[in-house]
């Protein structure tokens, strides 16, 4: 983590809707979080929504783009992807109790296990999937633990 941070940084990024940004997101994120605990959590994160992103969205037709956020506290770190839309329904946790051995729809099930709050917003013709992990702001400067 950056050694003088006070208050909430925020970077973003927008990728082309291929498969090979989902490791680039991840990339980006591990660069931002390093030596965060959650850097970890959080690429798992990204890449997941990435993922979905483009296998569920009109992000991964030709043309199409994701866009990322990542917003920085010394309480939360947010992480955010934004969609190209092309789909009536918005992202869900889905359970699949009933189906172990289904290929699909287990990472927002995932991602809410991982992080504190997971949020589902309307974006211009997309929605926006927001994770929130919880910080535990010890007494090395308000640096994220």
């Amino acid at each position: 983590m950056h050694e003088y941070m006070s208050g909430v940084r925020v970077w973003g990024m927008s990728c082309p809707g291929f498969p090979e940004e989902v490791s680039r997101a991840r990339r980006w994120t591990r660069d931002i979080l390093r030596g965060s605990p959650l850097a970890e959590d959080a690429e798992l994160i990204v890449s997941e929504l990435s993922a979905n992103a483009i296998l569920h969205t009109a992000s991964g037709q030709p043309s199409g783009t994701f866009h990322l956020a990542l917003a920085v506290s010394p309480q939360v770190i947010a992480l955010s992807v934004t969609d190209d839309g092309g789909t009536s329904t918005p992202p869900k946790v889905e359970h699949q109790d009933e189906d172990q051995d289904a290929e699909h729809g287990r990472g927002l099930g995932m991602i809410s296990a991982i992080a504190h709050r997971v949020v589902v917003h309307d974006s211009h013709g997309g929605y926006t999937v927001t994770a929130e992990l919880l910080t535990d702001v010890g007494s090395a400067g308000g640096q994220p633990r």
